[in-house]
């Protein structure tokens, strides 16, 4: 009796290991649950949406303009941010702060990508700390699954990426 105890204890552990490597492998190179905070992406993301990121396209470098990409911070490598990919390495931005009267234009290095929030006025993003490497991108997002009225693709941006 005691043995057939611990042969079923063991036989639950290696399952729980099993999907515990399954669900790691599914996390870390393809896709992942994220919460998301902050002002930064409204209208499109606001504060406790929940999406989805795939990591795929970071992988193969398919990352475009107007996508929402997951990255680290390059202010704090503890956190993640959430914003739109407005320039690709070789491209030409035109970008203002919020207090700005006037633009200015910048070139994005090689091996980077210039990424700003859709809420331009409340955002903290490469207007502050310039072109991003592509290394710090986690994964791009693929749509909203919270709350469940908003459930399904992302919408285009409200700052008409395609005019920059």
């Amino acid at each position: 009796m005691l043995g057939r105890f611990f042969g079923k204890v063991l036989g639950f552990t290696g399952f729980t290991i099993q999907y515990g490597c399954i669900a790691h492998c599914t996390f870390e190179y393809l896709g992942e649950i994220v919460v998301c905070s902050g002002p930064s992406m409204e209208p499109t993301i606001k504060s406790y949406d929940v999406i989805i990121s795939e990591k795929l396209s970071r992988q193969f470098y398919r990352i475009e303009k107007g996508d929402v990409i997951i990255a680290k911070s390059p202010n704090d490598p503890k956190m993640n941010i959430c914003k739109r990919v407005i320039g690709l390495e070789g491209d030409k931005v035109s970008t203002s702060g919020p207090l700005d009267a006037f633009k200015s234009h910048r070139y994005v290095p090689k091996g980077h990508v210039w990424l700003e929030g859709d809420n331009l006025q409340n955002s903290t993003d490469s207007r502050n700390y310039g072109p991003v490497p592509y290394a710090l991108i986690r994964g791009r997002v693929c749509f909203k699954i919270w709350p469940p009225h908003e459930f399904g693709f992302l919408q285009a941006s409200p700052n008409q990426t395609s005019s920059r």
